[in-house]
């Protein structure tokens, strides 16, 4: 498959190839649902894709290594080490993810400040741990998730300005980050880190402090549970936005971001079911769940392509 479709994108350099094979086993290994919504893409848009992903996988891996002996200090210099790296240019001849990202970057004229906004985010994530208010947090957000949705852009592709496209691509981004900040709340106290913010847990009454007793007793208390729905009601507003601009991408491209946002959300339906039970259970979708509504998703995106493929075809052509 893989064959296919780096055939399909014309990279034909064995270099390149390798790059490319590397993103795409990371984006199957650590993102599931993600990596299942990229089968819909046209085969000659997925190597991009595998490789955005790749570069966020180096840098999300420098951040949350749980080795208690790499510290702070040593983080920041392996994380402004893959800076410096991709900021330089060149081929990357020893380093198959970068050989790729940097690739994709001249493909598609991508712009270096989504990446130094990316960057920044990570940065945060070395000292910040808490975010006061909902400025804060969408600071943050700026460049761990608006930045990643406005790098895949170029490959989707659009039928308006891009300019017009970008605030839907920005926001679903935001939008997958807000779910996985309400499904990983337990997770990311571990790590020492809440995403939510501060100000807006506290008109509950939630701290800090509650927070972690409710990790502690591994159930949700009423206080929580409120604070979590007002925040699972700002996702979906999200949502409801970004939706709205799904018809300004490109017609082939579209079942594939459908279905990752309908996925995605599919999340918070069972956080909501479960009643915000996030410290005792991870909520997912279930893999026949997945399995139905990516199936769905690739009848429609085959149709696009189809349709793409017979409206450019010549008169007269068969």
């Amino acid at each position: 498959m893989i064959r296919s479709e780096l055939d399909a994108a014309g990279i034909d350099d064995p270099r390149l190839r390798e790059g490319y094979r590397r993103c795409r086993e990371l984006n199957a290994a650590h993102g599931r649902t993600f990596f299942l919504a990229t089968r819909l893409l046209a085969p000659d848009q997925r190597p991009a894709v595998h490789a955005l992903y790749g570069f966020a996988r180096y840098a999300d891996d420098i951040l949350d290594d749980l080795d208690p002996t790499v510290g702070t200090d040593a983080r920041a210099e392996r994380l402004q080490r893959l800076a410096d790296r991709f900021f330089a240019g060149g081929d990357h001849a020893d380093d198959p993810v970068l050989t790729a990202v940097t690739h994709t970057v001249r493909r598609y004229r991508i712009g270096a400040a989504l990446f130094e906004d990316f960057l920044a985010s990570m940065r945060m994530d070395l000292t910040i741990t808490d975010y006061p208010d909902r400025e804060a947090l969408n600071l943050y957000m700026r460049g761990s998730a608006e930045a990643i949705g406005l790098q895949v852009l170029p490959v989707l592709g659009a039928v308006v300005p891009v300019e017009e496209a970008a605030p839907y691509a920005a926001a679903l981004g935001r939008a997958f980050q807000l779910t996985n900040f309400l499904r990983d709340v337990d997770e990311d106290l571990l790590r020492g880190r809440v995403y939510l913010p501060a100000d807006e847990l506290a008109a509950h009454g939630v701290d800090r402090d509650l927070l972690m007793w409710c990790h502690r007793h591994r159930r949700t208390d009423p206080r929580v549970r409120d604070a979590l729905a007002a925040q699972h009601e700002i996702t979906r507003e999200t949502y409801r936005f970004a939706d709205s601009g799904i018809a300004t991408l490109a017609p082939r491209s579209r079942p594939c971001v459908a279905t990752a946002a309908e996925l995605y959300s599919e999340i918070l339906d069972r956080i909501e079911a479960s009643d915000f039970a996030v410290f005792n259970h991870r909520a997912t979708v279930g893999k026949a769940r997945r399995l139905q509504v990516a199936g769905i998703g690739l009848i429609r995106s085959w149709r696009a392509r189809n349709s793409a493929a017979t409206v450019s075809d010549p008169p007269g052509a068969a």
